[in-house]
C-alpha cells in the first residue's frame, strides 16, 4: 500500500478531475469535486438513481444548497450534530443537486467528524462522496480495503487513518416544517424531533 498523499497533492488531483479516497468518522469515502462526480458512479458501477453526499467542511458550506425553508431547521440540528454522523437530505434545487442527485430534487450532506478530511475540504470546497466499494459489495471500513478496492486512487496522508466508528451515519430528511423523516438508523439519532419511520414496500 502507498504511504498516502498530504493536503495539496490530493488537492491537486481532485483539481485535475481524479477521484480521490479519504477518510471520515464513519467509513472511509471515494470523493470527487461535484463537476467530475460521474467518476465515481463509474468506478463504483452505480446506478445513477443512487444519489451521492456532497460533504463540506462547515455547515455553511453546505445548507447554502438548501432550500430557504428547510434550512433553518437544517441549520438547528448542524449546530448539534455536525462535525459528526448525521447526514441531511434537504430539499434543494440548482446545478450540485444535478450534478450529484441527477433528475431529483433533494441533496444529502454531511460535516465529518475527521480533521484531517476537514482540512482538505477546506481547501477543495465540498466533495461528492460515497463509500469505497463496488456496488453490491461490502464497503471499506480502513484505508488498506479502501486501496485494495481502487488501486489506481491517491490516499489522503498521514496512515494509518483514524479508527472510524465502521456505522454509517444516520439519514434524515426533511419532510415539512417541523418534520423529518428516518431515512437510515445509523450512529447517531437526534432527540426532541418528529420522526416518521423509514418508510415500507
Amino acid at each position: 500500500m502507498p504511504d498516502g498523499d498530504g493536503v495539496e497533492s490530493l488537492l491537486l488531483q481532485l483539481q485535475s478531475g481524479n477521484p480521490v479516497l479519504i477518510p471520515t468518522d464513519t467509513l472511509p469515502a471515494l470523493a470527487a469535486l461535484p463537476d467530475h462526480a460521474g467518476q465515481i458512479w463509474c468506478l463504483k458501477q452505480r446506478p445513477l438513481e443512487k444519489p451521492l453526499i456532497l460533504m463540506g467542511a462547515d455547515a455553511m458550506d453546505l445548507l447554502c444548497h438548501a432550500r430557504v425553508d428547510a434550512r433553518r431547521e437544517a441549520e438547528a440540528l448542524a449546530s448539534d450534530h455536525w462535525p459528526g454522523a448525521l447526514t441531511l437530505v434537504l430539499p434543494s434545487q440548482g446545478s450540485m443537486t444535478d450534478r450529484l442527485h441527477p433528475g431529483a430534487s433533494t441533496l444529502g450532506m454531511r460535516v465529518p467528524d475527521c480533521a484531517v478530511t476537514r482540512a482538505l475540504l477546506a481547501r477543495s470546497g465540498p466533495l461528492a462522496t460515497t463509500s469505497v466499494n463496488r456496488s453490491g459489495e461490502p464497503a471499506a471500513t480502513n484505508a488498506r480495503d479502501a486501496w485494495r478496492c481502487f488501486p489506481s486512487l491517491s490516499l489522503l496522508a498521514p496512515l494509518p487513518w483514524p479508527a472510524p466508528s465502521g456505522l454509517a451515519s444516520t439519514v434524515l430528511a426533511w419532510s415539512g416544517p417541523g418534520e423529518w423523516r428516518v431515512l437510515r438508523e445509523g450512529a447517531v439519532m437526534p432527540t426532541g424531533l418528529n420522526l416518521k419511520p423509514p418508510c415500507s414496500g
